[in-house]
Order: structure tokens, then C-alpha cells, then sequence
């Protein structure tokens, strides 16, 4: 029986390529400043919504620091496909 990766790879028809160990290492660069990054933002945001006065502020705190995650992993899955492609 084959696993969903292997029929994936018929389906698309082509094998992977492997990633050298200069990517592999700049990917998980990457990946370690967008955690980093994360942290960043939810350390920055607990304290503001503590303090939030309404719960408009809050709601709005709360979209604000989820567009802001979003713009750092996006950022970092353009970096890392940049790597990929290199």
C-alpha cells in the first residue's frame, strides 16, 4: 500500500528534491527568527490587553496582533520558498 506522499508524488509526477544542508540549515534560521518574531508580538500584545479599557479595544487588539502574526509567517514561508527555489 502506498502512502498518501508517494501517490502524491505520482500525481504530480515528479520526485522532490532534496534540499542541501545549507538550505536545510537557512530554513530552520527562518524558522527560528519567526518564532522568535511570535514571542515578540505576544509578549508585546499581553499586556495591552490586560489593560484593554472595552471590549472594542479588545476585539481590536486582538485583530491587530493576528494581522500582525500572519504578516511574519507569511513573511517567513516567502523567505524560506526563496531559499527552496535558490
Amino acid at each position: 500500500m502506498k502512502s498518501a506522499w508517494e501517490l502524491a508524488l505520482e500525481k504530480t509526477g515528479g520526485a522532490i528534491e532534496e534540499l542541501s544542508q545549507e538550505k536545510k540549515d537557512k530554513i530552520a534560521e527562518i524558522d527560528s527568527i519567526c518564532k522568535s518574531k511570535l514571542a515578540e508580538i505576544e509578549i508585546t500584545y499581553d499586556s495591552k490587553l490586560k489593560n484593554a479599557g472595552s471590549l472594542e479595544e479588545l476585539e481590536q487588539l486582538k485583530q491587530d496582533m493576528a494581522v500582525e502574526k500572519a504578516s511574519v509567517k507569511s513573511k517567513a514561508e516567502r523567505d524560506k520558498e526563496t531559499v527552496r527555489s535558490s
